[in-house]
């Protein structure tokens, strides 16, 4: 009679608890490492405008020791200034971009948290089935020893019966 572990359903529970929150681990840190791969791209448009913006300048600065028309010149403040503004607008995207990262940081730390819960919450079942099944071989064992007593009592006491004498007396 072989026995059925009765929290067997719970740990198959716990495992997918612990599955689950390993793909809910998995996806934070994925979309953590695409927020921050957003901040680099943010970065490297700054580098460029603040370029675009130092080159214009130069060339503003050219123009008019080159004696430019006024006309040009006002061109050339529109310009400086778009850039400027356009500076400012992806500053204030990188700031936006540190917040949507530190909460990105704060998921994955919740959901490694969530991991690691659900890790020894089925830890813990796994070694208490794994004691269980110890327990039941050994309730197995004694069980068998004392069928084979019982036997070697009823062979002895046939033996005894039929008058043969013990194979250890001499």
């Amino acid at each position: 009679m072989k026995q059925r572990y009765r929290l067997e359903a719970l740990l198959k529970l716990k495992a997918r608890m612990k599955k689950r929150a390993e793909i809910a681990l998995a996806r934070s840190l994925k979309r953590l490492q695409e927020e921050r791969k957003r901040l680099e791209e943010f970065r490297k448009e700054l580098t460029q405008i603040i370029a675009d913006w130092k080159n214009a300048r130069e060339e503003m600065k050219s123009a008019l020791s080159a004696g430019m028309v006024v006309g040009e010149g006002n061109v050339y403040v529109n310009y400086v200034r778009k850039l400027g503004e356009d500076q400012k607008e992806k500053e204030e995207e990188i700031e936006d971009q540190h917040e949507v990262i530190e909460e990105a940081e704060g998921k994955v730390a919740f959901a490694r948290r969530e991991y690691i819960d659900a890790s020894r919450e089925l830890q813990v079942m796994e070694k208490h089935r794994e004691l269980w099944q110890k327990k039941m071989r050994g309730e197995l064992k004694q069980i068998e020893a004392k069928k084979l007593n019982e036997l070697g009592n009823v062979i002895h006491q046939l033996k005894k019966w039929r008058g043969e004498k013990p194979i250890f007396e001499g």
